[in-house]
């Protein structure tokens, strides 16, 4: 059985959007021949350029049938109305095509059509709170790598593209071909963690960076205390003046970022190991489970052993 692979891009996509998930198809290809046809498509076809200038040649839209349609992301998606064809298209190509995905900000596009409402999404962790504004009747889950809400799933920032395509391979194909595929393109078949571990650090080092090397230094140290006076002095700053200048800079406190260290570094082990929770509560500097529970239920609603069991799942 040869499934019928869209890929849809726009002027400023993102290369690696389309380029990542292509390749990963390609390889679970060479271990089940003619599982996927492949094809990008475009408003008009013909030579794409993407938002590096890298050009895509791709074929018009056009009415299928299509087993998967992907959608790119990239800087593209902040100009929606010139948008307008393909995602009148993709309205029109749902109700047919067995699954509709997106990678990144592409999820602008499946919800400008109306394929979000009332389901479960995900979108790259810098446009989240922005996502959230535009489409309140999507249920947004900003941490997560990908979303599964059949039919239609979506993903985080660019790389998770290819998390979201060994998942819809191994959904296809089954786990070993999924697995081989990783191992060629050398990636994790499941990352573990959500999106926070990656944009966390950059969000909390401020806009100029100014706190990114103090908080590289707490990261190292989370099972240790971690006052506003120690941070202080490590900044070569008085506890007032610093607990001021971070706030400015980071839009949060001195603890608050503390405990968003300790919960990401927790979480991480969590989901990729078989760490009992108690210890991991005391490396990431909860000091005990309870206090960790009630951490990971205001951050991410579910507490520790839930997450373990759904990464496990």
């Amino acid at each position: 059985m040869t499934r019928k692979l869209a890929v849809a891009v726009f002027p400023g996509f993102q290369i690696l959007d389309a380029a990542g998930p292509i390749a990963a198809f390609e390889i679970a290809g060479r271990y089940q021949t003619g599982a996927y046809e492949i094809v990008v498509l475009a408003p008009g076809g013909g030579e794409v350029a993407s938002s590096s200038g890298v050009k895509m040649t791709a074929e018009a839209l056009g009415q299928g049938p299509y087993d998967t349609v992907m959608v790119a992301g990239g800087d593209g998606t902040r100009a929606l109305p010139e948008l307008a064809i393909l995602v009148a298209w993709l309205r029109a190509i749902a109700p047919a095509t067995r699954r509709m995905t997106s990678v990144c900000s592409g999820a602008y596009l499946l919800a400008e059509a109306g394929l979000l409402d009332g389901r479960r999404a995900t979108t790259h962790w810098s446009r989240s709170d922005d996502f959230a504004r535009r489409y309140p009747q999507v249920r947004l889950e900003p941490d997560r790598i990908f979303i599964r809400d059949e039919p239609v799933w979506t993903s985080a920032g660019i790389t998770a593209g290819i998390d979201l395509a060994l998942a819809l391979i191994e959904d296809d194909l089954g786990a070993d071909i999924a697995l081989r595929t990783a191992q060629q393109l050398v990636v994790h078949q499941r990352r573990p963690g959500g999106q926070s571990q990656f944009s966390a650090l950059l969000e909390m080092g401020g806009a100029d960076g100014r706190f990114a090397a103090l908080i590289g230094w707490a990261r190292e140290r989370l099972a240790e205390p971690l006052t506003v006076e120690r941070l202080a002095a490590q900044a070569a700053m008085s506890p007032r003046n610093f607990a001021r200048a971070f706030v400015a800079e980071t839009g949060t406190t001195p603890a608050k970022a503390v405990e968003r260290l300790r919960l990401e570094a927790a979480r991480t082990q969590i989901e990729a190991g078989r760490a009992p929770i108690d210890q991991v509560a005391e490396a990431a500097g909860f000091g005990d489970p309870e206090r960790m529970r009630r951490a990971f239920l205001r951050a991410f609603g579910q507490p520790p052993q839930a997450l373990r069991r759904a990464a496990r799942s």
